[in-house]
């Protein structure tokens, strides 16, 4: 017999001795029991015809099986580095834990990141620091507007109650509240979860338009000025695309739409629910902008945005147009780099479909400068980010305030397990499992999302005032420096173009590839490409 079969031979011969022994010495029915479940796992392993492995080692692949279900965890506790970022480093977690705890979060000895390597940023300091008292940095949205939201430059990015547990909803909604800072409560709409603590929410609408949606999946007005109107509804913020899976929609199994979460999408209970990939509500720049408006009025007056993933660049240009033409804007946008998460989305949407968010925010705020526009519109962004130095090189790039929704879970124990799109959850936040999110406990981790918001907001006033700033609104792209090789380093000033005010409407040069290439051809009453491009289409000959 080959040697693969060894294991399945031992548990025979196992079986075959115990059994006999066993009336002599009641200790070996013990052993027999398991060589019998042995035994009975390689005939199953023989005899099944999907597994080519179980089949070729019985019993002996069931200990690779188990090994590489472990995998994940094993890179993670004893194979990374405290740096590696796969895909947030453990450093990264821990800061978060003990600014959530309230615990030292100082290290000793310098720092591990290697100073020299390529890519490595840092922030510029002032021989002339600033004492920073107060470090509740907020910035007006909707300025002119009947009711504009002076937000918080952190806050928690998209999740929707049944993507995360209801105790998970409940303690960052608490933690917001405690903390003053805004609850973007996800496509999935308002649950009583988010209202129960009474947290400033931004209501997030997304294409299945959940919480303001007729039976047949299309926008209802009535319902959309019955959560819109709530005195807890601070923003609107239109879901166009996210940067974990952009242009893609999905279906949440009729399983899973209990009674709780069919009350707050407005959805049968038990009947599967669609969220197409794209808007039925409008279908041009022209008819989003209308569609802003018609929100914006139907919800008495609040700032209404909408959050998007850089895809094609003549579809966002064709909306700054729109807005040109029309002189209709939103009152913010809300920038999702591509390096966003989700609870499960398909390996080729994660790694390789979507603007990462520097790009994205370059593009987006150089447009609206390029346009005139910047002063209008305030920009949020999202992607990754856990520190104040996170938040420091973002907002240098142009944007007025940040989100984030994974170091949001970390304050509420998420460990990084990767188990979010199974249901096992083991820290009870991405999980609908009962039993898993009944531990999680709400005062607690309510406490400790309120603790890293105003910890991390401490650490930006260190940073600010280190620099020589007052505010955050005061960065700027000539605050942080990049090494782009061993011997040379260039400020974000240096190292990426921004567009002067006013370029793109007074026809000066741009010096910008992608505005020169697709901005003229760019359409306020069409998403569609230019025709080089769809002629580019017809043909593999470039």
């Amino acid at each position: 017999m080959p040697l693969r079969y060894s294991a399945f031979i031992l548990s025979v011969i196992g079986l075959l001795i115990s059994v006999p022994l066993a009336f002599w010495a009641p200790g070996f029915l013990l052993l027999g029991v398991v060589a019998l479940a042995l035994v009975v796992l390689g005939l199953w392993d023989i005899l099944q015809r999907r597994h080519t492995v179980s089949r070729n080692y019985p019993i002996l692949a069931h200990v690779r099986y188990f090994l590489e279900s472990i995998g994940p965890e094993i890179r993670q506790y004893f194979i990374q580095s405290d740096t590696d970022e796969r895909p947030f480093s453990r450093e990264q977690r821990t800061i978060v834990y003990q600014r959530a705890k309230n615990v030292l979060d100082k290290r000793p000895f310098g720092s591990q990141l290697d100073m020299a390597g390529e890519g490595f940023e840092w922030m510029d300091h002032s021989i002339r620091p600033l004492d920073i008292k107060d470090s509740d940095f907020r910035i007006t949205i909707g300025a002119g507007r009947e009711k504009p939201y002076s937000a918080s430059v952190f806050n928690i990015s998209a999740m929707s109650f049944g993507s995360l547990s209801a105790n998970a909803i409940l303690s960052l909604n608490e933690g917001a509240k405690t903390g003053g800072f805004y609850h973007d409560t996800g496509e999935g709409s308002i649950s009583r979860y988010h209202r129960e603590p009474g947290g400033d929410l931004v209501w997030e609408i997304g294409s299945g338009y959940f919480g303001c949606r007729n039976e047949d999946g299309s926008f209802s007005e009535e319902k959309f000025v019955e959560n819109a109107t709530l005195d807890q509804v601070k923003m609107i913020e239109l879901k166009l695309s996210q940067g974990a899976k952009p242009g893609h929609g999905g279906i949440l199994p009729g399983a899973k739409v209990t009674p709780e979460i069919a009350e707050a999408r407005g959805v049968p209970v038990g009947e599967d629910v669609v969220s197409p990939p794209r808007h039925s509500a409008f279908s041009t720049p022209l008819e989003l902008l209308e569609f802003v408006d018609r929100l914006r009025e139907l919800s008495g007056g609040k700032p209404v945005g909408f959050k998007l993933a850089i895809g094609h660049p003549w579809e966002w240009f064709a909306i700054v147009k729109a807005m040109l033409e029309t002189g209709r804007h939103p009152d913010f946008i809300v920038v999702d780099g591509g390096e966003g998460g989700t609870g499960a989305a398909p390996l080729e949407f994660i790694n390789r479909l979507g603007m990462p968010l520097i790009e994205a925010l370059l593009l987006v705020h150089n447009s609206l400068v390029g346009a005139n526009l910047r002063e209008h519109i305030a920009i949020g962004a999202a992607g990754k980010i856990t520190s104040a130095f996170n938040i420091a090189r973002i907002l240098a790039l142009g944007a007025d305030w940040c989100n984030a929704a994974r170091g949001y879970m970390f304050a509420l124990g998420c460990i990084q397990a990767l188990n979010c799109h199974t249901g096992r959850c083991p820290s009870g936040v991405a999980t609908q499992d009962g039993v898993r999110s009944s531990k999680l406990d709400v005062a607690d981790k309510s406490v400790r999302v309120a603790n890293f918001h105003r910890n991390t907001m401490d650490a930006l006033a260190n940073l600010l005032g280190a620099a020589g700033l007052k505010h955050p609104s005061e960065l700027g792209p000539e605050h942080i420096v990049r090494r782009v090789s061993k011997t040379t380093v260039h400020s974000y000033m240096d190292l990426y173009p921004f567009l002067e005010p006013g370029v793109l409407v007074s026809g000066g040069e741009t010096h910008h590839s992608v505005f020169d290439k697709y901005w003229d051809d760019a359409r306020a009453d069409s998403f569609d490409p230019p025709s080089f491009i769809i002629k580019l289409r017809e043909t593999k000959i470039h």
